[in-house]
């Protein structure tokens, strides 16, 4: 393989994982909330046990992104359902939901600015 066939496979691998696509797959904290109140999707909490018992998002589920690979079998009935995978700021959610995508999951967002951004809109969390 050439180096330019290098370079280009490169530069194709970062457009389709860098900011640009993961923005495609974001969801605001405003849009979480309304697809939630709808039952249209579930949200998955990828933060660690005391960022949860801080606060978390009524209704959505606790997967640890480090429990995340051995806890897929919990997710597994939401397989062709919307999840929004949502943390403190949206750093774990994005690898959460790249995990989700590569693991046959159809339709996975993250929550752009994570539970700052849902407490920031003044939205409920226990």
């Amino acid at each position: 393989m050439g180096l330019f066939s290098k370079y280009c496979q490169l530069g194709i691998f970062l457009l389709m994982t860098g900011p640009v696509a993961m923005a495609a797959d974001a969801v605001s904290a405003k849009q979480a909330s309304t697809m939630q109140s709808k039952n249209k999707t579930i949200i998955v909490d990828v933060r660690e046990d005391d960022e949860w018992n801080q606060g978390h998002i009524p209704g959505a589920i606790h997967i640890p992104l480090g429990q995340l690979s051995t806890r897929l079998s919990e997710l597994e009935p939401y397989k062709n359902s919307p999840i929004i995978t949502q943390c403190r700021s949206r750093k774990r959610s994005a690898q959460a939901q790249l995990a989700l995508t590569s693991a046959g999951f159809s339709s996975v967002y993250s929550m752009d600015g994570g539970i700052q951004a849902w407490s920031k809109e003044g939205l409920v969390t226990e």
